[in-house]
């Protein structure tokens, strides 16, 4: 892997890993990663990999991968999973045989990947929308044996 392509890998772990809203924090970042990068290519970047920003939880605008790219394209996936579902996620609620995950926008998506390939006995399946997962669970199943196999996957709120 190329260089660029090495830093494009780098920047879309760092979006989706932490919440930064401004050129420079990306820039620190980058060259944290052994990344230093100039103003313009960071721009450059951003624009290829086609990075938005978007409203976070408190309401500060923050960059976030395009809902349309999932997070499977990263080469290492097993660090770059973990440290983006740590901010994702954000509630799991139950009804019936049903759960919903609600997570910030953009996320949804990454989250019900992870969860579908992790190969949970008590999940069936998962269709993801912006910012909502649905888990359709076995029948039966109870809530606390879905939340224990979940915290395998990710972190997350509970209800």
């Amino acid at each position: 892997m190329g260089k660029k392509e090495s830093r494009l890998e780098v920047i879309k772990m760092l979006i989706s890993s932490q919440e930064l809203s401004k050129q420079d924090e990306l820039m620190t970042e980058l060259e944290k990663a052994g990344y230093p990068t100039a103003q313009a290519t960071l721009s450059r970047d951003l624009k290829k990999l086609r990075i938005i920003k978007a409203q976070n939880a408190e309401g500060r605008y923050v960059y976030v991968m395009p809902a349309d790219r999932a997070y499977r394209s990263v080469s290492d996936t097993h660090m770059t999973v973990t440290a983006m579902n740590r901010l994702g996620v954000l509630t799991v609620k139950f009804s019936g045989n049903m759960a919903v995950i609600k997570t910030l926008p953009g996320h949804a998506s990454h989250v019900a990947y992870d969860i579908d390939h992790a190969g949970l006995d008590c999940v069936v399946g998962t269709v993801a929308g912006d910012d909502t997962v649905m888990l359709v669970l076995e029948e039966g199943v109870e809530r606390t044996e879905v939340l224990n196999a979940l915290s395998q996957v990710l972190p997350f709120a509970k209800d």
